[in-house]
């Protein structure tokens, strides 16, 4: 069972960092290109940004960019996301999503319809 699971949420300072995490579980993280998305209370789900498979291309969302980063750690198969200078209008669940770059023709990797595996998501919330 392909399986992703995001960790690392909860309750940071307006200005604060927080690092969110991604597991994947039943595949490798190498193959697949991925995305990060969040959803907050009555908005639509929005790309954070994305990156591909060999991480040679990254798309950041305006709103993050100089702000969040990714990275990945092969030996544990996850990739995380750092999230700097967090503003008020940053809380959310924020997801992974992932498909395997060999058998998918990416368009645009900043749309939710690319990915076919995603994880429940992991809150995030802004307060002093």
């Amino acid at each position: 069972q392909l399986r992703l699971v995001e960790s690392g949420g909860g309750l940071v300072q307006p200005g604060g960092s927080v690092r969110l995490s991604c597991e994947g579980s039943g595949f490798s993280l190498d193959n697949y290109d991925i995305g990060w998305f969040r959803q907050a209370p009555g908005k639509e789900r929005e790309a954070v940004l994305s990156i591909s498979q060999g991480g040679g291309s990254v798309n950041y969302a305006d709103s993050v960019k100089g702000r969040f980063t990714v990275s990945r750690d092969n030996g544990r198969n996850t990739m995380y996301l750092q999230m700097n200078s967090l503003r008020p209008d940053d809380p959310a669940v924020y997801y992974c999503a992932a498909v395997e770059w060999r058998y998918h023709l990416m368009e645009d990797p900043m749309l939710a319809d690319e990915y076919n595996i995603w994880g429940r998501g992991t809150q995030v919330s802004v307060s002093s």
